[in-house]
């Protein structure tokens, strides 16, 4: 893996090169893209992976106190424990040995028997709204750590300070697009990372933000590439301003 930039080392140190910006809260978007803008193949992210993409993966997962997806994307990309990583044994010193894994569900339609919520290491968090169906809550509260954030739809501000509550500020959203999309459309986004794919899709698929419109602009601040694949970080330009002015 190398970097674009010429006056960066070709072999970079992905925990530095990932690194969190200071002690303040900071909200990351990881996601995959097909060079056309699909964000996954046959309904997975997983076809346009690649060796470099999964090494960042597990990278900015390590670094995160916490990582957040939709229920959607839980079910979809089969999510289940996250496992310990003798890697991440520095960079998660004082720390859990594994961050929790988020769900937002606004249904509660979840397999709550499942590994995710019987094996997982760090207790798995359940975030939904008022509207859930009460027995699904009451069932969920037995098996996560379970937050209610707003009435008839998660509110995913108050969703995100009741994770900063619980000391876990580096936030990590593996997506998917209407979650995206909704954080952005919120100002909650500080940070994305997007993996491209060389591959021309078409077709159908949904873009890394789907659903509500949101536009934020954002500052290109380092670029790997790997066997034709580009892995981009952009930082939303007042989070960037913020985190020069914390350092």
């Amino acid at each position: 893996m190398r970097r674009i930039y010429p006056d960066i080392q070709d072999t970079p140190d992905l925990v530095q090169a990932y690194a969190y910006p200071g002690d303040r809260p900071w909200l990351r978007v990881n996601m995959v893209a097909s060079a056309d803008g699909a964000a996954w193949l046959e309904g997975r992210s997983g076809g346009l992976s690649s060796k470099g993409d999964k090494r960042i993966f597990q990278t900015l997962r390590g670094l995160a106190d916490v990582i957040v997806a939709g229920a959607a994307t839980v079910r979809k990309e089969g999510y289940g424990p996250v496992p310990p990583r003798e890697s991440w044994a520095g960079i998660r010193a004082g720390r859990p040995e594994v961050p929790p894994v988020a769900v937002i569900t606004r249904s509660l339609a979840l397999d709550l028997d499942g590994a995710l919520f019987t094996d997982a290491p760090s207790r798995t968090i359940v975030i939904t709204c008022e509207a859930a169906p009460h027995d699904r809550r009451t069932e969920a509260a037995k098996r996560s750590d379970l937050i209610v954030a707003g009435d008839n739809d998660v509110d995913l501000r108050r969703a995100v300070a009741e994770l900063h509550e619980r000391g876990l500020t580096r936030v990590l959203c593996e997506g998917g697009p209407q979650i995206n999309a909704q954080l952005s459309a919120r100002d909650l986004v500080d940070e994305l990372c997007l993996s491209i794919s060389p591959v021309l899709l078409g077709g159908g698929a949904a873009r890394i933000l789907n659903g509500e419109p949101a536009q934020t602009t954002l500052a290109l601040s380092q670029v790997l590439e790997e066997e034709g694949v580009l892995f981009c970080k952009y930082t939303r330009e007042q989070s960037h301003d913020r985190a020069d002015d914390a350092t």
